[in-house]
């Protein structure tokens, strides 16, 4: 069971830029399903980006194409979600999670309840 932490929220202004950590420790470290997703107040859980490190494969939500980018440093078990050109509907806490289905959540737009490993939450503020 893989820990994950993350860290790099704050509050940014429009358009401005962030990078989000995620460092993982214990079990599979390094995990072949990553991703991150965001829940903002009173909407649902939703997936941001989910990647498939031995193939290559990642989905990005409509809303976030061209702007986020995810990243991994294997070496440092970290992985990162870069935020370019950042929208006031991108505040929302932003979490880093591993081992879920990878096809359903990108199907479905969100990881299915009890699956994957996740970490405890980061928070991104978007000021106009």
């Amino acid at each position: 069971h893989v820990q994950l932490v993350e860290s790099g929220g704050r509050m940014v202004h429009t358009g401005g830029s962030l990078r989000l950590s995620c460092a993982a420790s214990g079990g599979t470290t390094n995990s072949d399903v990553m991703g991150w997703f965001r829940q903002a107040p009173g909407k649902e859980r939703e997936m941001v980006v989910a990647m498939k490190w031995s193939d290559g494969s990642t989905s990005y939500a409509d809303s976030v194409k061209g702007r986020f980018t995810i990243s991994r440093d294997s070496a440092k078990n970290t992985i990162y979600l870069q935020m370019n050109s950042i929208e006031p509907e991108d505040a929302a806490v932003y979490y880093c999670a591993a081992d879920f289905p990878y096809e359903y959540t990108i199907r479905h737009g969100d990881s299915p309840p009890g699956f994957g490993s996740w970490g405890q939450g980061t928070q991104v503020t978007v000021s106009s």
